[in-house]
């Protein structure tokens, strides 16, 4: 089945990739933009921001948390058609459930909250459009390379 949408002609696996692309942007500069922030980069620099003690296994956890939405950037365009859906419906899930926890867990500041809906309606748009996904590509179906082979014929 094709996997372009009829109104975009853009295959679900750029699609994907680029939403991806989007919050990963999105998610790092709303990072440079916190640390921007007076009050929370005194936070910062005291090792605990928003009662969270910033530790080296926070940092892992945070890095393997960014990761998710780097890594799938190029899984959606590497991976073929039922581990590709499934990658991407499990990876947008968990990002927008992590999004929605962060965003409802403290008062947000208003930078915050701005990147957060914009997070969180990419991650679930990533989510509907996997969702919907309902085939494999034509490039990933079985090609008989005998059949489209040119005849060779004998020039004596």
């Amino acid at each position: 089945m094709n996997t372009k949408p009829k109104n975009t002609g853009i295959d679900i696996k750029v699609k994907l990739s680029t939403l991806w692309l989007f919050a990963t942007l999105n998610y790092l500069y709303c990072d440079v933009v916190t640390v921007m922030d007076p009050q929370k980069l005194k936070q910062f620099l005291a090792g605990t921001v928003g009662g969270m003690e910033i530790t080296p296994v926070f940092l892992l956890g945070a890095g393997i948390l960014v990761e998710i939405p780097i890594a799938m950037v190029l899984l959606s365009r590497l991976l073929k058609y039922k581990p590709n859906r499934w990658a991407n419906i499990v990876a947008g899930i968990i990002m927008t459930v992590v999004q929605l926890l962060t965003l409802f867990s403290s008062s947000p500041t208003n930078y915050y909250a701005f990147f957060s809906i914009i997070e969180i309606a990419t991650t679930a748009l990533i989510v509907w459009y996997a969702w919907k996904w309902s085939g494999p590509e034509a490039d990933e179906l079985p090609v008989d390379h005998q059949a489209h082979q040119p005849a060779l014929t004998a020039s004596r």
